[in-house]
This record gives structure tokens, sequence and C-alpha cells, in this order.
């Protein structure tokens, strides 16, 4: 059904519609400031079509791995030689040390994933559980989309249903805050760098939580002062108290601003004093490292996982590894961890173990041998960890180009927000290279839609 209906969306295209459609998009995107710094989110005239049954599949299967990994991450506090071998340093040990007033480890999340268009495979890649972007956006340009010509035509045919995800993501905050001890509307402040090219949806997310009443400051680190056992934002805008961060900024390049001056950091005295409410928290960096794949398919600990959980793993979860010297196993067969990997390139890639965007990432099917042993002696000197090559899911996306409509073929992730272990809406990504993220340049990002055929 699914590849009827993108057939049947690309038909309505014609040349009429296909300009109709692209002055709106540009137009609603300019007047919204849906912008990547000063790109526009969107560059295809068509949004993500799922099928009920494959968003099903999507939440079944990220609900039950992400509260594997969720139990994993709380058997970590207590063990830590289980957590050894996330590869935390020192100061983030302190950090994930410190009790954030509330139960999870990670409230909100986004787990990455390929899920092909006959919904055959579904493959997870990276599990962003400090940090997620683009709900807003998301949801913008669920608005966007759906009064878009084409958008209204094909609406005759199919029910589409957009799939909003702000109002999860607030109901989300003030229930950390309520488990935390709070009692009042809390004032928030949205806490990343300035001058970020994700700005824009600092603004949007700010405009929303002041439709619901709610006081709220964008404003980075570097503007955070504590003072008689408050947290105070001072800006442009004047001083504002601050109950709950909504943290955006990298806990890896707060430790790289601040060094070893990071635990007088006036956002760490009050996180430590228990004075402000902040989500995600420190001990999200026990499901964000790259590594807990590793951890979630390791052999080793098996043990920490109920038997559905076991069969999701195995079966949405790539093949990953904390590169280092020694022994390991693959497939339940022992493995000399280096010696399997140089023979083995065309199927395995590099990632460093705290990284975003696509930096740093060795594909080992598009690199040359001498390079990928190169590759491979430097991930010794700081943590990397192999990753075996999933199915990548690709789909046509209608673009126009120099005035005229083409049709070409884009790699599409599907990349659903979690709040908790329950998915609602979703991130998707296109591109016309490996390296899908839109943070490493080019691309598009697509609102999601789940539809069906209208019963006739």
């Amino acid at each position: 059904m699914l590849e009827q209906a993108i057939s049947h969306y690309h038909a309505l295209l014609d040349a009429d519609t296909a300009r109709a459609t692209q002055a709106q998009l540009t137009a609603e995107q300019r007047a919204r400031n849906l912008y990547f710094g000063e790109r526009p989110l969107v560059s295809v005239l068509r949004p993500r079509f799922i099928t009920h049954e494959q968003y099903a599949l999507v939440q079944r299967a990220c609900g039950t791995v992400t509260a594997a990994a969720h139990r994993l991450a709380d058997a970590m506090l207590e063990d830590v030689a289980l957590r050894a071998d996330l590869a935390l340093t020192p100061a983030e040990e302190r950090l994930i040390a410190m009790h954030p007033g509330y139960p999870e480890a990670s409230a909100h999340s986004r787990m990455d994933t390929f899920l092909t268009v006959d919904g055959r495979s579904l493959q997870f890649v990276e599990y962003n559980a400090e940090s997620p972007a683009a709900i807003a956006y998301e949801d913008l340009l669920s608005d966007v989309f759906e009064q878009l010509p084409a958008m209204q035509r094909f609406a005759e045919s199919y029910q589409v249903a957009k799939l909003p995800a702000r109002q999860h993501l607030l109901a989300m905050l003030l229930k950390a805050w309520e488990a935390f001890g709070g009692t009042h509307p809390p004032a928030i402040a949205i806490l990343d760098w300035k001058g970020l090219p994700t700005h824009s949806e600092f603004l949007l997310f700010q405009q929303y939580f002041r439709e619901h009443n709610l006081e709220a400051v964008i404003c980075s680190p570097d503007e955070l002062r504590y003072a008689d056992g408050r947290l105070y934002a001072d800006t442009a805008e004047g001083t504002a108290q601050i109950d709950l961060v909504y943290k955006r900024v990298l806990t890896s390049e707060f430790l790289m601003r601040y060094g070893d001056a990071v635990f007088e950091h006036p956002l760490v005295q009050a996180y430590a004093a228990g004075s402000v409410c902040m989500v995600n928290s420190f001990r999200a960096k026990l499901l964000h490292k790259k590594s807990i794949f590793a951890l979630l398919t390791d052999d080793a600990h098996q043990q920490h996982f109920s038997e559905s959980e076991r069969a999701a793993i195995a079966r949405h979860v790539p093949w990953t590894r904390l590169v280092r010297p020694g022994a390991s196993t693959y497939q339940g067969e022992a493995i000399d961890l280096l010696e399997f990997a140089r023979k083995n390139q065309e199927r395995l890639l590099l990632k460093p173990n705290d990284e975003y965007g696509g930096k740093g990432i060795v594909i080992g099917w598009e690199t040359d041998a001498a390079a990928w042993a190169q590759a491979l002696a430097e991930a010794l000197q700081s943590p990397f960890v192999l990753q075996e090559r999933v199915e990548i899911a690709y789909e046509d996306y209608p673009a126009m180009i120099d005035g005229a409509l083409h049709i070409g073929r884009r790699l599409v992730d599907t990349d659903p927000f979690l709040f908790g272990t329950e998915v609602s809406g979703s991130l998707c990504r296109l591109s016309t290279v490996t390296l899908l993220n839109v943070t490493a340049g080019g691309g598009s990002t697509v609102p999601a839609f789940v539809i069906a055929e209208k019963t006739r």
C-alpha cells in the first residue's frame, strides 16, 4: 500500500501543483523560521509516509529496547564494573553520582533508525538519550505540510494523521518537576550555547511554553549564576530565577568548555544542591554513549534482559563493541576483536563513543584498506566503537531543482521520540550520502505522517 501511496502523491505533482507546493513551502518555512542556521529545514515536496502497522512496529521495538537499556542504566548505577565498558571519564563519573531528584536516567530520548519502505527491516544505529532535537521543528513542519496543495489533494484519497510531540515533551518536563518536589508552575531555562543553528527551535519552544503559562528564557551556561541557593539566568532581557532547566547543551561540550572548573559552575552547584530540576540529567550519559549498544549486544550481559527484550535487541540493534585489543564474541563465536575488524571492514564502521552530527565516523565499505587500518589504530587512542553495517532505507522524493520537478532516490532515517519508553512522534531525515545527519550538512528534514487508504 505504501509504495502505491507514494506513487499516487508523485503523480499529483503536475507542473502547476509542484510550483504552488514549493512556493507555499518556501513561504511558510520563512514565516515560521523553520531553518537550521540559514538553511530551510525542508528541500523536498513530500513528507515521510508510514503505515499504522509500521508505526506500531517502531513503537513496540523502540519501547522494548529502551526499557532494556534503562534497566541496564539502573544496574550500572550500582555496579562500577558494569559501567566500565561505557568508557566514562572521571568528570562524567562525578556528575553521574549526583542524584537528579527524579528517577529516570533519561526522561526523553530519540532512537535513530532505518525503517525500509516495505516495513521488513527496522535497524537502530544510535540512541540519543541526552539532548534529542527537532521535536518542535517536526510539529511545525507537520502543520505546514498538512496545508500544502499536493497534500490537500492527497488527503482526498488517503487518511492522513500527524504525530505531534511537543505536548509529550511538556508533560514529561512537568512530570519530572513534580517528582522533583515542585509544587508551583516552574520557570524554565532552555539551555545551550549562543549562536547555534538550532536557535530557531529554542524560540519555538519558548513560545510554546509561554502559551501554556510557563515562564521561559533561552540562555547559555555562561549566563547562569548561583546565589543564595537559587539558580538565575542573567540575559539581555533581564534576570530570571530558574526552577527547571530544559538541557539542550551536551555534557561533553559543557565539560570541554569549563574543564577542571566545571564543578564550580553555577549549573553544577545548583544541580548538586538539589536547587534546580534539570532534564535530561547528567545520568543520561549512561545511555547516550554509543557503547550502550555494545552492552546491549554483549553475550555477557544478556541476563539483565527479558526474553522479549533479548529478541528485540537481536532483531533491531546492530552488533557493537568498544574498540580495544583482546577477545570478544560475534554471533556467539569467540573472536579476536581487532583481527575481526581488519578482516571485515566491508561490513563495519567506526564511531567516536561520544560525538554527534556524523563527526569522526569512518565507514569501512567506503574506505580503502590502508585508511581503515589507520582508523583502527587511531581508535585505540580514544574511545571508539565498532558497529556492524545495517540495512539502509531508501525512498524516492520529489524536489524542485532549477525550476523543474525531479524525483530522486534518498537515504531515509526514522528517528522516533521517546518519553520514558513510549514512542510519540518522529524526526525523519533525508540524504544522498551515507552519513545521514542534518548537522553534517546537506540533506533535508521532513515530517512524518501515518497514512491509510480511505474506504470507498
